[in-house]
């Protein structure tokens, strides 16, 4: 039997939380995303988009509605500024 890697809400949820960011218990994941980005600092944007590119380039499974929420929100909030 194959078991995979399944990030859900509250996997996503966790992982954020461990980078410090404070996300309630029951959070979705588009919440998660809204207040993840919300006062980003240049280390936590940096440890963010480390953890993203881990999600995405990852083996893991991301449920939809994770990887829809990092793609509307924090993908766009990560994404290098023109100068």
């Amino acid at each position: 039997m194959m078991h995979a890697d399944l990030i859900d809400q509250e996997d996503f949820r966790e992982r954020l939380v461990s980078l410090g960011l404070s996300i309630p218990a029951g959070a979705s994941a588009e919440q998660a995303c809204q207040l993840a980005v919300n006062g980003l600092t240049a280390e936590r944007s940096a440890a963010l988009r480390r953890m993203v590119e881990e999600l995405l380039g990852g083996s893991a499974t991301l449920l939809p509605a994770v990887r829809e929420a990092i793609s509307l929100h924090l993908l766009p909030a990560l994404a290098p500024k023109p100068i």
